[in-house]
């Protein structure tokens, strides 16, 4: 059974389809937490959670008392959730220990207590043992991520559920520069609930509050790598990192400036702050800055631009990288002209 999405998980409850085991899998707290409160909203009525409700630890409970739980008519209730927590420490066991967990939740699973949802939750799992593809065949197993239309939509009902509302525009560029990462994106979306006073959240709010908290990362790293600087941007790259920023939020933000350039350089070179602020959802000061800049570099190498970014984004967030090599090597690559790419690659 191939991995779901949280949104084909709240899908799934919506339309009342019957889960018998459900495995979120990842770190993302505020998502496990969000997929979590929705299956117990969808299966446990509120006043009879003391008794239908369960949270046991996989590392402290033993299987056999989960289990046993499972299959136990929950009282006063039509049925019940028992939330297993630390699912990964099963991976950790001997192997004689690990197979007898692996029988008797395969023999459980086969025929699932038509009373009970088991949701079981994992930080990771390893995708070759024979735990994980167990609970890969019986069980929904969601993981724990969200895409870039996905993570804007996120962010739009996050507003909503603190009173709040957020242009289109403004919840994809924060979902943008957050990374699609719901934690940060919650975060931030209460500084900008509490900085709009009642209004709708705006792009140019987005822009003041969480891209000007990094504005030496977005603007003046840009304007070293456009200018072709590439000393002074690696020794501003050593002082972001020093400080603390990380790696995968500096690509973020720059892939964000490069789009920005990208539609700034279709404006005349000489369009005022204010206007080229409407196209841009930008300040006005920004976007006037944002339209020089962009007709200082091709088209050409802003797109190539993105292309490495993207490459740099997929690199981070793959197994073991090199933060700093990597971030080295990008700098390197989007200060050398998109020509001398192209012919060095032939």
């Amino acid at each position: 059974m191939a991995p779901a999405s949280p949104e084909k998980l709240l899908e799934q409850l919506a339309r009342g389809k019957a889960i018998g085991a459900v495995l979120l899998v990842g770190t993302d707290h505020y998502l496990r937490e969000m997929c979590r409160n929705r299956i117990i909203e969808a299966c446990v009525p509120e006043n009879v959670r003391d008794w239908a409700l369960a949270r046991l630890s996989a590392r402290d409970a033993g299987w056999d008392e989960i289990l046993q739980r499972a299959e136990t008519l929950p009282m006063l209730a039509p049925r019940q959730v028992i939330v297993v927590e630390d699912v990964e420490s099963v991976e950790k066991l001997g192997e004689k220990s690990r197979e007898e967990i692996i029988d008797a939740l395969e023999k459980y699973l086969s025929s699932p207590a038509p009373f009970t949802v088991l949701v079981l939750e994992a930080s990771e799992l390893d995708g070759r043992q024979k735990f994980r593809k167990l609970l890969g065949e019986k069980a929904l197993v969601v993981e724990l991520t969200i895409g870039g239309e996905s993570a804007a939509a996120l962010a739009a009902q996050m507003a909503k559920n603190l009173g709040a509302e957020i242009d289109r525009d403004a919840a994809a560029l924060l979902a943008d520069i957050v990374n699609g990462e719901p934690a940060r994106m919650r975060g931030e979306l209460e500084k900008l609930a509490t900085y709009a006073l009642g209004r709708r959240i705006t792009a140019a709010d987005v822009e003041t509050l969480v891209v000007a908290a990094r504005k030496n990362t977005v603007w003046q790293l840009t304007d070293m790598l456009a200018s072709r600087r590439r000393r002074d941007a690696l020794a501003f790259l050593d002082n972001l990192m020093r400080e603390g920023e990380q790696p995968i939020g500096i690509v973020g933000a720059l892939a964000w400036t490069y789009r920005k350039l990208i539609e700034a350089r279709d404006l005349p070179v000489h369009t005022a702050g204010f206007q080229a602020a409407r196209q841009l959802g930008m300040r006005p000061e920004a976007a006037e800055a944002a339209v020089r800049q962009a007709h200082r570099v091709p088209k050409s190498e802003l797109l190539a631009g993105l292309v490495a970014l993207a490459d740099a984004d997929s690199q981070l967030k793959s197994s073991n990288p090199d933060p700093r090599a990597l971030m080295e090597f990008l700098i390197a690559r989007l200060t050398t002209p998109a020509s001398a790419l192209v012919s060095h690659t032939r």
